[in-house]
C-alpha cells in the first residue's frame, strides 16, 4: 500500500507500507492491504505504520484520512515531532 502524510506546510512521509494504524475520531483503527474505501476524521494521536525498514510512528494533531485502492492519504493539521 502507498501511504502519504501531508500537512499544510509540507509532505511529511510518502512510501510503501504493509499496515497503518490511525487515531480515528471514534477510536483507533488499522488499515491493511485491500481495505474497503473509507474517509475518517482523525483525533490527536499516534499514526503508526510498518515499512520494510520497520515500525514508524508520528503524532498528528487532527486531520482526515482517506483510503482507496490501496492508497492512503493523511491530511494532518500538523505533525508533532
Amino acid at each position: 500500500m502507498q501511504l502519504e502524510i501531508v500537512t499544510p506546510d509540507k509532505k511529511v512521509f510518502q512510501g510503501e507500507v504493509t499496515e497503518a494504524t490511525f487515531p480515528g475520531a471514534s477510536g483507533a483503527f488499522q488499515v491493511l492491504n485491500n481495505h474497503a474505501p473509507i474517509v475518517s476524521a482523525l483525533a490527536k494521536g499516534a499514526v503508526s505504520f510498518t515499512t520494510k525498514e520497520g515500525k514508524q510512528s508520528m503524532i498528528v494533531d487532527g486531520g482526515v484520512v482517506e483510503v482507496k485502492n490501496n492508497v492512503i492519504v493523511v491530511l494532518a493539521e500538523k505533525v508533532v515531532s
